[in-house]
Formats: C-alpha cells, sequence, structure tokens
C-alpha cells in the first residue's frame, strides 16, 4: 500500500538513498510540489492581461483561474484511490509528464476555449502531484527523518503562493502572459528526469479493485459546483442570483449524497475512514481554518496594494515575498524538532505567532510606507512552519502507513478548498464593508472651503473618502483573520498526544 515501507515487486527492497543522492531526490520532489502550488496563483495578477491579448472581458478572463482550481480540487483527493490502483510512482511520473505538456498547451493557447480546456487537463494532471510527493518523500527518507521530509514539502507549499503574484506581476509587467505557462515545462522535465532515476524502485504494490463510478461522479459535481459557486458569486450578487442558488443547491445534495455514498461503498474512491483518526481530523481542520485566513493576507493585500495605493503589480508582489525568508530558514529547524517536541505545541506556537503579527496589519493607515506593508510579511515568515510543518506531521502520524496517500489527498483537497472559501468570502465581506465604511465616512464630512473648481474639489474628496474606507475595510477584514488564527491555536488542543509514526 501507499506509504508503507518501500518495497519492490522483486521480493527485496531498494537500496535506501543516502546522502547526496536522498538530498537530490528530495529536492526534485519537493521542486515538482513547488511549480504545482506555484501555478495557483502566478496567474493572479496576469488575468488583465490575458484578457486583453484574446479580447475578451475580465471576468471572463478569471475563468483560467476557476478551471485549474475546480480540476485540481476533483482530483487531489482522488490520489489514494490512483495509488492504490496504478502505483505511486507511476502515478506521480504520469501526472508530472502530463502538467508538463498541457502546460506547453497553455502557453501557446490564441483562444480563451482552448486556453481553459488546456488549463483543466493541467489541473487534473497537478491534482496528484502535491499529495504523491508528499507520500513518495516519506517513502525515500528514512523514519526518523520523516520530519524533515515533511519540513521540506511544507516549505515548499507555504513558499509557492507567495512567489506566485511575484514571479506573475515580474512576467506580465516584463513579458508576455505566455511564458506564465512555459516556465513549467524545464522545471517538469527537470524533476521527471530526476525522479525517473532515483525514486523509480519505490514503486508502491497496487491491488486491482473495482472503480467506484457513482462516488467519482458525485466528487465531480459537489465540488465543481461549489467552486464556480465560489468563484462567480460575487459577481452574480450570492442569493440573489438563480444560477449561484441552484448551485448551492446541486453542491449541498450533491456533497450530502458523496458523503453516504463512500461511507457505504465497500471499495470507495475517496477513502473517509482517515477520519476516524482524530488526531487527522483536528489536524486537517485546524490547518485549513488558519490556511483560510493565510491564504486571506495572500488575495488581498496584493488587490489592496494595487487597488487603493497604486502599487504595480510587480511591487506588490515584492511587499509579499519577505514571507518567504524566515519560512526557508525555520523549516528544517522546526523539522528538526517534529517528533523530539510535541507536536501540538509547535503547532499552536505557529498559529498563536501568526495572530499577533496579524495585530500589526489592523492598524495599517493610508499613507504608510513600504516597510511597514513588508515588516509584518518578514515576521510571518516565522510562524508559518510551525503552523505548516507541525499540522501535516501530526495529520500523516496519525494514519496507518497504507492510508498515507488516501490522507495526503483529503489534506490536501480540504487546504485547497479552505483558500477557496476564504478567496471568495474574504473579497465579498471586503467590498460590502467599503461600501458600509464609505457611507459612515460621507455623513461624517463636512466640506471645507477649497480654493479649486467644484467638479476637482469634489473628485478629489471623493477619492479620499473611497480611498480610507477600503483602508478601513481592510483592517476589519484582517482583524477576523486574526482572531481566527487565535482559534486555531486553541483548536489543535483537542487532538490526542502525537504518536511516533509508524
Amino acid at each position: 500500500m501507499a506509504g508503507g515501507p518501500p518495497m519492490s515487486f522483486g521480493g527485496a527492497g531498494p537500496a535506501p538513498l543516502k546522502g547526496g543522492r536522498l538530498a537530490f531526490a528530495g529536492f526534485a520532489l519537493a521542486l515538482s510540489n513547488f511549480v504545482v502550488v506555484l501555478d495557483i496563483t502566478i496567474a493572479n495578477v496576469a488575468v488583465p492581461h490575458i484578457s486583453g491579448a484574446l479580447a475578451v472581458s475580465p471576468t471572463q478572463g478569471t475563468w483560467v483561474l476557476t478551471s485549474y482550481a475546480v480540476a485540481e480540487a476533483i482530483c487531489v483527493p482522488l490520489t489514494g484511490w490512483l495509488a492504490r490502483t496504478f502505483g505511486a510512482v507511476r502515478v506521480f511520473l504520469m501526472a508530472l509528464a502530463g502538467f508538463g505538456l498541457f502546460s506547453m498547451l497553455c502557453g501557446v493557447s490564441t483562444t480563451l476555449p482552448a486556453l481553459i480546456a488546456f488549463r483543466v487537463a493541467q489541473g487534473l494532471c497537478g491534482g496528484p502531484i502535491m499529495p504523491m510527493t508528499q507520500t513518495l518523500l516519506l517513502r525515500i527518507f528514512p523514519p526518523d527523518k520523516g520530519g524533515q521530509a515533511l519540513g521540506l514539502w511544507a516549505m515548499t507549499t507555504v513558499v509557492a503562493p507567495i512567489a506566485g503574484p511575484i514571479c506573475g506581476g515580474i512576467i506580465s509587467d516584463n513579458w508576455s502572459w505566455h511564458w506564465l505557462f512555459f516556465i513549467n515545462i524545464p522545471i517538469g522535465l527537470f524533476c521527471l528526469v530526476s525522479a525517473w532515476r532515483m525514486i523509480l524502485p519505490y514503486e508502491t504494490p497496487t491491488q486491482k479493485t473495482p472503480i467506484d463510478f457513482i462516488g467519482l461522479g458525485l466528487l465531480v459535481v459537489w465540488v465543481s459546483a461549489l467552486q464556480i459557486m465560489l468563484d462567480k458569486g460575487r459577481e452574480e450578487d450570492w442569493l440573489a442570483s438563480s444560477f449561484i442558488v441552484v448551485l448551492a443547491i446541486v453542491a449541498v445534495i450533491g456533497f450530502i449524497a458523496f458523503l453516504i455514498w463512500e461511507l457505504t461503498e465497500e471499495h470507495p474512491v475517496v477513502d473517509l475512514s482517515v477520519f476516524r483518526n482524530r488526531g487527522f481530523t483536528v489536524a486537517v481542520f485546524s490547518q485549513s481554518v488558519a490556511y483560510a485566513a493565510f491564504f486571506t493576507f495572500l488575495v488581498l493585500i496584493p488587490m489592496f496594494l494595487q487597488t487603493n495605493l497604486d502599487y504595480t503589480a510587480t511591487w506588490a508582489g515584492f511587499a509579499m515575498c519577505f514571507t518567504g525568508i524566515l519560512a526557508v530558514v525555520f523549516s528544517p529547524i522546526v523539522a528538526q524538532l517534529v517528533g523530539k517536541v510535541d507536536t501540538r505545541l509547535l503547532i499552536s506556537f505557529g498559529t498563536f505567532w501568526l495572530g499577533c503579527v496579524a495585530i500589526l496589519r489592523t492598524i495599517w493607515v493610508t499613507d504608510m510606507g513600504f516597510w511597514t506593508i513588508a515588516l509584518p510579511q518578514l515576521l510571518q515568515g516565522l510562524g508559518m512552519p510551525f503552523f505548516f510543518v507541525g499540522s501535516t506531521a501530526l495529520a500523516m502520524a496519525s494514519v496507518r502507513p497504507d492510508q498515507t496517500a488516501s490522507g495526503a489527498g483529503i489534506q490536501n483537497f480540504m487546504r485547497t478548498m479552505s483558500g477557496a472559501f476564504a478567496t471568495s468570502m474574504s473579497t465579498t465581506w471586503w467590498e460590502h464593508m467599503a461600501k458600509f465604511d464609505r457611507s459612515e465616512l460621507v455623513g461624517l464630512i463636512r466640506v471645507p472651503q477649497m480654493p479649486l473648481p467644484a467638479d476637482k474639489a469634489l473628485a478629489m474628496l471623493d477619492r479620499m473618502v473611497q480611498t480610507e474606507a477600503v483602508t478601513l475595510a481592510t483592517r476589519q477584514v484582517f482583524s477576523v483573520c486574526m482572531a481566527v488564527f487565535f482559534l486555531a491555536t486553541v483548536l489543535i488542543w483537542l487532538a490526542p498526544k502525537p504518536r511516533p509514526r509508524r
């Protein structure tokens, strides 16, 4: 089964990787995860460029993001079944090859329908790569270095979403949007060749099981309905739109039917039995809650800087990039602490630190300087490894070795969906609070005498009020994120004391 001790079909296990070979194989797997997670956010700041080049509206251009997210969200929880049926290494290599191929096809697309179709295929291939890299790292690393393996994986998961807007902004402002996809090709080829040479002997045994077509169909239906509802709800005014209402009903009914079917099916496409482990359930739920707050910062801060403070996409990316500095430094340190210190303590420290850093963002003002924005990003990087590495290690230590692929798939799926949910809810509430704060500020204004024509004076005053209203709304959303981090600090202690991974 996936996640067990290294095996081969010849009877004896492969020679364990050591030293530089182990480090190189780990780097190739981690880099594969990095490039897939990077693609979730790299196109966010490039939607105006893509829309203009393909002669479509920005609203239509957002389907470039939605199509990838929907496809990836559908495929991620299928990882356990794919690994059991075809083998973890085969699934990883085929997914990586497909990801590179469809990245190239995305880059050469000249119409929106073609780009969306190839983004769907790219997401279907990218979905299994995240949990498969996590599973394979645990297979090639010795048991006593499992924490280091998870630390390496978590570091790429933390840094990639931050690097996405930076790379996207620089490429869009200076090159062509096509290179957002072309850069995946050499990286994917390097990872594919390296993995083929290093980890092929670590293939997992397979078992032929019936394909759960009904469970697969229900998964596609409810995840697609939910993701499209979250992406389009703000544009369609949520429940005021019959289209959104229908999507909500389909998502709820589909989800309930999916749960009932998968819990009673003998060979489910998604192994929900991992939730019987309290440690896994609490770790995954706490990670999803805190990741929603983290992803809210990731989405709103670049939007706030570009729309309210007149930052370019490139400079907004630079302001965000400082999170990666301390995240890279502390990830290996936290990995060494896993197994030596109560993992719940590591996680609670990380989320508490993130909550404290969030306080700095709740006092932002309109005329603040660059370093006022960048300092919280820098400090946030210290807490992210404690939170990500710790919660991932706790979740994986709570499941049986044969459930590793299923657990990793579900964990990545819940994190992906929490990010999508946070994006939709936070941006909707942000816009609502900006309108509310604007109306409040307008009621407090006493128009002074100004040595300007009336129309120019009113335009200047309107701009000032709008800017302050958006700043207030941003602070209010960040205050909620601060509370969510503190809530996650408490939630993690509902998990039992972690045991060493078997």
